[in-house]
C-alpha cells in the first residue's frame, strides 16, 4: 500500500495522533527509572544448567549487545526477560517490575522480536498489526495511528495488504519489529534481528535499531560480531551460560590487550631488521609476521604508556630501508570474543546445557517459544519466499 493510502486505511491524521499518543505515554512514565535488571539468574533443566548466575543491568536509552556463541544461553535469557520461562533462581526486572511477580506490568513495557517473528500467514500485514494492537490493549481510538506509525518507521507501509505468509525473510523481520514497537515499549528485546537478511537489509535494520535508542532501551542478542561493534554502546559477553565480560568494546580492548602493538612493513633486502628494532627505547618485543621478496612484516609490542612510532620510523629510515607501512594494531571484537570464550571453555567442566540450534536441552522447542499468542508453531508458510523486488512488483 503506497504511503499516501495510509491516510485512507488508518485515518487521515494518523501521524499527529501517533505523536500525541507517544507524548502521553512518555509523560506518564517521566518519573520512572527505565532499566533492565538481571540479578543472579540461573536456569536449570534437570541436571543441565543453561544460564548460570547471570547478572547485568541496562541503562535507559542504551543499546546493549548480548553476545555469545551458539549454545551460550542467549535465547534462554531472552525468554526469561520476556516472561516466557521462569528462572530457577534469581530475579529479572523490566522498568522496575519483576517479570514473574508483576508479569503484566513488565510485558506492557517490553517489545520482543524473537529470531522467528510470530506472524500469522493467513493475515495481511495490516490485519496482523491491528490484531497485535488489540491484544496489547491499545485503545481503539489510537490503534490506527499506532499501526500507521509503526509501518512507516519500519518501511512496510506498501506491504499493508500483503499476506504475511507470502513475505520474504526481510519483510517478515520488519513486520516483527513493527509489532514489537506498536505499544511504544520502554524496552526492546531483539533476538538475532538480522539473521537471514541480505546485506542491504542488514544495513537498514542496524540503522533502525540505532535510531530507536534514546526513545527505547534496546537489548540486541546476537552472535554476529560486527552487529555489536556497529550498533551497541556496551556489550555483555556470555559463554556456557555465564557472564565473562561486561563493558564497552573500547574498554574491553584496553583491558585485554595490555600493551599496544604496531604492525611494521619494511623493504630491508636480506637484512633482518629485528635486532635494530629491539634497540628502540620502549619496544618490548619484535615478532616476524610475514616476509616476501625482501619485504618483511613485524608485529612490535610496545611497553605501556610509550609511543615509539617516531623512533621506529627513524630507525628504519636511517638504516636505509624502505618504510612501507607502520600502523597501530588493536584487538578487534572478534579477538576479544575468541579470547574470552576460549579461556572460559578451557576452564569449564562438563554439565552446562547447550542450546542446539537455539533450543535448550530439556526446554521447549524454539518454534513454540517464538510463536505469538495462540500461534500454531507448525503452521506452514504460504507459498515460496519471494524477493523484495518481486514483492514490490506483485504488490
Amino acid at each position: 500500500m503506497p504511503r499516501r493510502d495510509l491516510a485512507v486505511a488508518f485515518g487521515g491524521d494518523w501521524r499527529a495522533r501517533a505523536g500525541a499518543a507517544r507524548r502521553g505515554i512518555r509523560a506518564v512514565r517521566e518519573g520512572e527509572r527505565i532499566v533492565v535488571e538481571v540479578q543472579h539468574v540461573t536456569k536449570r533443566y534437570g541436571s543441565f544448567t543453561a544460564v548460570d548466575d547471570l547478572s547485568f543491568e541496562v541503562e535507559p536509552g542504551e543499546i546493549l549487545g548480548f553476545l555469545g556463541p551458539n549454545g551460550a544461553g542467549k535465547t534462554t535469557t531472552m525468554r526469561i526477560l520476556t516472561g516466557y520461562l521462569p528462572a530457577t533462581e534469581g530475579r529479572a526486572r523490566i522498568a522496575g517490575f519483576d517479570v514473574f511477580d508483576e508479569p503484566i506490568e513488565a510485558k506492557r513495557r517490553t517489545g520482543y522480536l524473537p529470531e522467528t517473528p510470530p506472524l500469522y500467514p493467513e493475515m495481511t500485514v495490516g490485519e496482523y498489526l491491528q490484531f497485535v494492537a488489540r491484544i496489547n490493549g491499545i485503545a481503539a481510538g489510537d490503534r490506527a495511528a499506532r499501526v500507521g506509525a509503526a509501518m512507516e518507521r519500519t518501511s512496510i507501509a506498501d506491504m499493508a495488504e500483503r499476506f504475511c505468509g507470502t513475505l520474504s525473510k526481510g519483510y517478515r523481520q520488519r513486520v516483527g519489529l513493527a509489532q514489537a514497537l506498536l505499544h511504544e515499549p520502554d524496552v526492546l528485546i531483539l533476538d538475532e534481528p538480522t539473521a537471514g537478511l541480505d546485506p542491504r537489509q542488514i544495513i537498514e535494520t542496524r540503522r533502525l535499531v540505532t535510531e530507536l535508542a534514546g526513545d527505547h532501551t534496546v537489548i540486541l542478542s546476537t552472535h554476529i560480531l560486527p552487529e555489536v561493534s556497529q550498533t551497541c554502546q556496551r556489550v555483555v559477553i556470555i559463554n556456557r551460560g555465564r557472564v565473562v565480560a561486561v563493558d564497552s568494546p573500547d574498554n574491553l580492548t584496553a583491558r585485554l590487550q595490555g600493551s599496544q602493538n604496531l604492525y611494521l612493513q619494511v623493504d630491508s633486502g636480506d637484512v633482518d631488521p629485528a635486532p635494530a628494532l629491539l634497540e628502540v627505547p620502549g619496544v618490548a618485543g619484535v615478532t616476524p609476521a610475514d616476509r616476501r621478496d625482501g619485504v618483511s612484516g613485524f608485529q612490535i609490542e610496545i611497553a605501556p604508556g610509550r609511543d615509539v612510532r617516531r623512533d621506529v620510523s627513524r630507525t628504519v629510515v636511517t638504516s636505509g630501508w624502505g618504510l612501507l607501512e607502520l600502523r597501530a594494531q588493536q584487538m578487534s571484537l572478534e579477538d576479544i570474543f575468541l579470547q574470552l570464550t576460549t579461556e572460559e571453555a578451557a576452564d569449564e567442566p562438563d554439565g552446562t546445557a547447550d542450546e542446539a540450534d537455539g533450543t535448550d536441552l530439556g526446554g521447549p522447542p524454539e518454534d513454540a517459544a517464538d510463536g505469538g499468542p495462540g500461534r500454531d508453531a507448525g503452521a506452514p508458510d504460504v507459498g515460496a519466499e519471494p524477493t523484495e523486488a518481486e514483492e514490490r512488483t506483485n504488490g
